[in-house]
């Protein structure tokens, strides 16, 4: 492979993966954001004796978005690993290779 293609495949990787990280990063931070709320909102439910059932199921949303946080992570993973392996099988065929 000429070191022009590989600059090229690099750039374009690159590019793909800035994409995909906005994109994640807004879902993690978001994802955050609500289990902080949450947690705040749950923790305010236990100062009253009637809200406190409800800040226990706030706990639990909260621990399950916990839980997505890495599944964000390994998705994001997956789909940039699928596309970079996507390019270089691309590049190959088109250059001649196999």
């Amino acid at each position: 492979m000429a070191a022009n293609e590989e600059h090229d495949i690099k750039k374009e990787l690159q590019r793909y993966e800035l994409f995909f990280k906005k994109r994640y990063k807004i879902l993690y931070t978001v994802n955050d954001f609500i289990i902080g709320a949450l947690f705040l909102v749950g923790s305010l439910f236990f100062f009253y004796d009637q809200l406190m059932s409800a800040g226990i199921w706030l706990f639990a949303i909260g621990s399950l978005l916990l839980l997505i946080r890495p599944t964000i992570r390994l998705i994001h993973d997956f789909h940039y690993r699928k596309h970079v392996e996507r390019q270089f099988k691309h590049r190959s065929s088109t250059d001649g290779s196999s």
